[in-house]
This record gives structure tokens, C-alpha cells and sequence, in this order.
């Protein structure tokens, strides 16, 4: 199982500078990523993490997704219905093929490494941005 914490900011939500990260831990390895863009939203921020993590994984991997966004875990999952960022959602569905992927929310600010680390580097890249 790989554990992967994810998480998006925005900077004057919306339309404003925002940025997402991510951390695979896997066999005690991690790996970090994170950018941006000059003008976008926090769900598109905290979406596009999900995203690049699940495009850094290999097909038939097996995943757990640690994401502070309820919005993304419910419209992953199915629960609610995609309304919005439709675009980024194809982008979704396509990665997310040929993998098993679960979802379990943290509370933002808690004291998780993991998700602080994450949160971090968004912030830090939207306001490079």
C-alpha cells in the first residue's frame, strides 16, 4: 500500500495564485512534489494534487489518498455529484485507471506531519505564484 497526502491552496480564492503538493511514502521512501498557477482555485488546486500523485504511480498500484478536501473525496467516490473543474475530473478518470485507490480525510492544521508538510509546500508555491 502506498500512502500519498495531498493538499491545494489559493491565495484570494477564487481566480487568485494558488498552489498543490503531494508525498508518496512508499517502502520508506519519500517523494515530494509540488507546484502552481498564476490563477485558479483551491478545489483546482486541492484536485490537481490528487491528480499529479496518481500520475507519479505505476498501474496496479494500490493506494491510500490522505486529503483534507471532503469536495474531492465525495466526487471521487461518487457520493456527490461533479459540478465543476470537469476538465481536471477527465484528467482524474484517466489516472486513476488500473489502480485501487482509497480515500481518508485529515483534518487540515491537526498536527499531521504528512498533511502539514503538504500544506506547506502549497502555500509556499502559491505565493510564488
Amino acid at each position: 500500500m502506498i500512502d500519498i497526502y495531498t493538499d491545494g491552496s489559493c491565495i484570494k480564492n477564487p481566480d487568485g495564485p494558488g498552489g498543490w503538493a503531494f508525498c508518496i511514502i512508499e517502502n520508506g521512501i519519500d517523494f515530494i512534489m509540488s507546484d502552481g498557477n498564476s490563477c485558479t482555485t483551491n478545489n483546482r488546486m486541492e484536485l490537481t494534487a490528487i491528480i499529479e500523485a496518481l500520475s507519479s504511480i505505476k498501474p496496479g498500484s494500490e493506494c491510500k489518498i490522505y486529503t483534507d478536501s471532503q469536495l474531492c473525496i465525495n466526487c471521487a467516490t461518487g457520493k456527490w455529484k461533479r459540478k465543476a473543474n470537469l476538465d481536471l475530473w477527465v484528467k482524474y478518470n484517466l489516472v486513476s485507471t488500473n489502480k485501487i485507490i482509497q480515500y481518508e480525510w485529515v483534518k487540515g492544521h491537526s498536527g499531521n506531519e504528512y498533511n502539514d508538510l503538504v500544506d506547506s509546500l502549497a502555500l509556499r508555491e502559491a505565493r510564488e505564484y
